[in-house]
């Protein structure tokens, strides 16, 4: 007597493929909110941070940009925990990167329609961007992701 051998149908095989095929599609576009993107570029250099944003909708001049190292606070809280909100918003967190050094770089927006100058900040840890916004300098300006919607 032969042992049964367990065999998918077609139409379940199909039906198996096509589930995990939109679970990972998924996937990527939740997670392709800007962490992962970022491992596309080369966000080591100036060239590849400006494409970067490019890809997020953002024409930005290299030639203003500025570095600054900075760490973390331990403690996520106030207007941190506040700007950590607007992070999580467009998929990033800073809470893991908690008592960590960074660097955040800046650029002049060119492509933003305002009278007042509109800067471009995105903070990397470890060549992966981990947080980013886009603001106005004016004292009553605004603030908001890096993605453009």
């Amino acid at each position: 007597m032969k042992p049964k051998t367990s065999t998918l149908r077609p139409q379940t095989a199909a039906a198996v493929i096509l589930i995990v095929t939109v679970l990972l599609a998924a996937l990527v576009l939740r997670m392709s909110n800007g962490g992962v993107l970022s491992a596309h570029y080369n966000v080591t250099t100036c060239e590849g941070r400006a494409e970067y944003l490019a890809a997020l909708g953002w024409t930005v001049d290299p030639k203003t940009e500025t570095a600054q190292e900075i760490t973390l606070p331990r403690e996520i809280d106030g207007v941190l925990a506040d700007y950590n909100d607007l992070q999580r918003k467009q998929g990033f967190d800073l809470r893991p990167y908690s008592g960590l050094g960074c660097t955040v770089y800046s650029y002049v927006v060119t492509n933003y329609e305002t009278e007042e100058p509109v800067l471009c900040t995105i903070y990397l840890y470890k060549n992966r961007v981990i947080a980013g916004d886009v603001h106005s300098t004016a004292m009553d300006g605004f603030m908001h992701g890096i993605r453009k919607n």
